[in-house]
């Protein structure tokens, strides 16, 4: 049902089922799962209808609990409601072919057809004619030209002839000289680009730069793992922790502060006036709102509220396809329910919608990072966890804040630079390490270092990397392995193929999506094709998937927080982390409630 389906699969055995929300009744049907049965929908609609008209009068004199011991002679209806739904979907017999002495136009006659032909035709001779008039059109002004032209030849042509033969020499040699001089003052205006050429391209060199390249190359693959490779670096911890009064290791949850309840106190000290906002969407679906007294309500009631709070969850950036489906789902839900007395449709509608939304944020499978941990502590290994996602979404910089967070839960980690493509991407991950040793020194741990960095350059396998990262962290003792990997496009398959190699060789205990909030219907996509590949490309029997996600880049959205419900919804896996700024605190945990209250809001 979170997902608008109304279909289970038990082993060998499908069931579907329907609801009927006035009478409070459920109707199922159950059949084999190899069966393709297309008239599976007819029958269970045919017998909901059939049989809620032949009992509803008693519904409503005993009630559906007081019939609850009674019995039911519906198997002849039900029998007969079969056998038309099976003969409504055998199939027909190909239709035969019309002869062209059936077909329309054999009876058309030969003038008939030559008329509706030319019809076309004379609209192109009209434009034929509109193009042949602007030609004219375009002659005839070039024409006035010509005609100027022809008369200075005449009078050239005149003056000529009264010239002498050595005149006219004369003259021909002077215009000759004279274009000769234009065209070498033209020459001479333009040897500048030559000098430009010859100059070349000098490389820009910075105020607080430095020219010697020696000097820049931090790129030493001799030093793997080891805490000499990462050197403690001063700097000021305030711009790397943000907030100095937080409690260590505690990750809060998300906050959204909702102006619901200063409306209504509003509305409450007003009462005389009407408000033009009673609640997150009241502004909104103000107009749509009546009181509904003591009646069932119909899919035509909830259409046009329906249809508003559809294109509200689109504006906050939720997929339209899920928009569709949610809405669809509650209007499902809704059908048939009877209200009370002074219930609004609207009210009723957006209650229904939030607690979907709620129920959709709240995860099958909670995932707790910290317990796990210790558990793989109590089986002396260490415990893995593997990023992924698309490019620039925030993998390494949310590493990095995840690193902080587990140190300061007295966690070591050791971090394996598994992504050997882009450019600069060990030497980020090594700047984050020398920070995180900063903050955390070893002095601080009884003399043990908290945070190490595990790479082997650029170019190599990341499957080998990590697999030797892994073996590295259980011979030195390490509590967590955070294994990044390059970011790839969801449609690139051979980049695919790799990251569903590493995934399947290394058997990390948790795999990680990391995407970010700014997306809309490109999440689905996302999501759904990582999941895609990550199944084709696995060579095992029970293929492993995305099992929770990073959602990063929280803070620039505002209450445009509709991509948290699109990738929930699809995966219906966890958001374990989010993220909301720049600094290594800024790691917060999802709270449900605080996002439904930024969504629903006007």
């Amino acid at each position: 049902e979170r997902g608008s389906n109304n279909s289970f699969t038990h082993e060998a055995l499908t069931l579907k089922y329907k609801l009927d929300n006035q009478f409070e009744l459920v109707f199922v049907v159950g059949f084999q799962k190899i069966l393709t049965l297309t008239y599976v929908d007819k029958l269970i609609d045919d017998v909901h209808k059939e049989f809620r008209d032949k009992y509803r009068n008693e519904f409503q004199q005993k009630g559906t609990l007081g019939l609850l011991n009674g019995t039911f002679d519906f198997k002849d209806d039900f029998m007969r409601l079969l056998r038309d739904a099976e003969e409504s979907s055998k199939v027909r017999a190909p239709t035969v072919m019309k002869t062209f002495e059936q077909s329309l136009k054999s009876q058309k006659t030969v003038k008939c057809m030559i008329e509706t032909r030319g019809e076309k035709p004379k609209e192109k001779v009209k434009n034929k004619k509109n193009k042949g008039s602007k030609k004219e059109g375009t002659e005839a002004v070039a024409a006035p030209g010509k005609a100027s032209a022809g008369d200075k030849q005449p009078s050239a042509a005149g003056d000529r002839e009264e010239l002498t033969k050595d005149e006219i020499l004369q003259k021909n040699r002077e215009e000759f000289f004279k274009r000769h001089m234009k065209a070498g003052e033209k020459s001479g205006k333009s040897p500048k680009p030559e000098a430009q050429k010859e100059k070349g391209k000098k490389p820009r060199v910075w105020d607080l730069g430095n020219s010697n390249a020696k000097v820049l190359d931090y790129s030493n693959s001799a030093t793997n793992g080891s805490a000499e490779a990462c050197p403690v670096e001063e700097f000021d911890p305030d711009t790397a922790l943000g907030d100095r009064n937080r409690e260590p290791g505690r990750l809060y949850d998300l906050e959204y502060e909702s102006d619901d309840e200063a409306e209504e106190e509003k509305v409450i000290q007003n009462p005389s006036k009407p408000s033009a906002k009673k609640g997150g969407l009241g502004g909104m679906f103000g107009m749509l709102k009546g009181l509904v007294g003591s009646k069932s309500l119909t899919r035509e009631d909830m259409d046009p509220v329906l249809e508003k709070m559809k294109d509200h969850l689109i504006a906050k950036n939720v997929a339209a396809e899920i928009a569709v489906q949610l809405c669809e789902s509650v209007a499902k839900k809704l059908e048939g329910k009877v209200m009370g007395t002074f219930t609004t449709v609207t009210s009723t509608v957006k209650q229904a919608l939030q607690e979907a939304l709620v129920q959709i944020l709240q995860p099958q499978r909670r995932v707790d990072v910290l317990r796990d941990v210790m558990d793989a502590q109590r089986h002396h290994r260490p415990y893995v966890v593997t990023f992924c996602g698309v490019n620039g979404v925030g993998k390494s910089t949310n590493l990095a804040k995840i690193s902080f967070w587990l140190i300061e839960n007295g966690f070591s980690v050791l971090i394996a630079a598994c992504d050997t493509f882009r450019a600069g991407a060990v030497e980020q991950l090594r700047t984050h390490t020398r920070r995180l040793n900063a903050l955390h020194p070893p002095e601080s741990h009884g003399g043990r270092t908290m945070v190490q960095l595990y790479e082997k350059g650029y170019g190599k396998d990341a499957a080998g990397i990590a697999m030797e990262a892994i073996s590295y962290a259980r011979n030195q003792g390490f509590d967590v392995v955070l294994v990044d990997t390059a970011g790839r496009m969801q449609d690139n398959a051979p980049l695919m193929t790799a990251l569903a190699k590493l995934i399947a060789v290394n058997a990390p205990d948790l795999v990680l999506f990391v995407g970010e909030a700014l997306v809309g219907n490109e999440a689905v996509d996302q999501l759904v094709k990582f999941n895609k590949a990550l199944a084709d490309h696995s060579m095992a029997q029970t293929p492993r998937l995305i099992d929770g996600i990073v959602l990063t880049k929280f803070d620039t959205i505002d209450d445009k927080v509709g991509a948290a419900i699109s990738m929930t919804y699809i995966t219906s896996k966890p958001i374990v982390f989010v993220g909301t700024g720049q600094t290594y605190c800024d790691l917060r945990s999802l709270n449900a409630k605080a996002v439904v209250a930024a969504l629903m809001k006007a």
